[in-house]
């Protein structure tokens, strides 16, 4: 009876321990090992500016006066070809039509294209009044929320513009052993309204899903697998067996002293 027992634990063990690791489906053989392998994933696509989103704008121009480069992140002086002074700030605002206000050179339609295009386009109005202009576009909050079963659950702001469902979960400390990898859900706001996609992070086909990389605001939940429950199920039995342990203990002592 103890050896079915242990058994029938083994066979239990063997499979909880399969839903463990990621990317069970990519080959361990020694090709791998030896050359590496190439997993095909899917392509990268740049990030589209969206409203709210928070521009950090830098222009460089030469300084006809002392021939070097000066920038500003705002206020340009208005005189055609005098040096663009610094101003501090905590950049420029995406408005709700999608749109920033930037001195002297105006309102810029910004929402819906890449920073690399909006770079151009201040560029090229930029050209009108600074000598050979050089032009840097960010986006400053570009941010991620990463909820349920990880490590560190929380709010991440990403540096750069390129981020993964990877990126995220490992800046949350990875999933806890009570998360369900096969069941990771990323909630995405479109056009105002909430997209759902889900992800198993036991199969390495999630390398190759078109919502692998991440856009602003974002939101990851990771949600507990059954073994959480169960773990919950099992300290509250024992609370509980504690406790009437206890209350036996009480009674038979009072009793006895009756």
């Amino acid at each position: 009876m103890l050896l079915l027992g242990a058994f029938i634990l083994g066979l239990t063990a063997c499979k909880t321990y399969q839903k463990v690791p990621y990317f069970r489906n990519i080959p361990a053989d020694s090709a791998t090992y030896a050359r590496g392998r190439i997993i095909p994933t899917v392509a990268y696509q740049a990030l589209k500016i969206k409203p709210d989103d928070l521009l950090g704008i830098t222009i460089s121009t030469l300084d006809n006066s002392t021939a070097v480069l000066t920038e500003t992140t705002a206020r340009p002086q208005s005189a055609p070809g005098a040096a663009m002074m610094p101003q501090a700030g905590s950049g420029f605002l995406v408005s709700a039509a999608g749109t920033v206000e930037l001195p002297l050179l105006g309102s810029l339609l910004v929402s819906g294209y890449t920073t690399e295009q909006v770079k151009e386009q201040i560029r090229a109005r930029a050209a009108k009044y600074y000598k050979d202009p050089v032009v840097s576009v960010r986006i400053m909050n570009f941010k991620v929320t990463v909820l349920g079963e990880v490590g560190h659950p929380g709010t991440y702001f990403v540096s750069g513009e390129k981020a993964t469902l990877l990126d995220a979960l490992g800046l949350a400390g990875d999933l806890t052993i009570y998360g369900n990898r096969r069941n990771v859900l990323l909630l995405r706001d479109s056009g105002g309204k909430q997209k759902s996609i889900r992800f198993n992070l036991n199969d390495g086909q999630v390398l190759t899903s078109p919502y692998l990389y991440l856009q602003q605001n974002d939101v990851v939940y990771v949600e507990p697998g059954k073994a959480k429950a169960a773990a919950n199920n099992a300290a509250r039995t024992q609370t509980i067996a504690i406790i009437g342990s206890a209350i036996s203990v009480l009674i038979v002592a009072l009793t006895r002293f009756r």
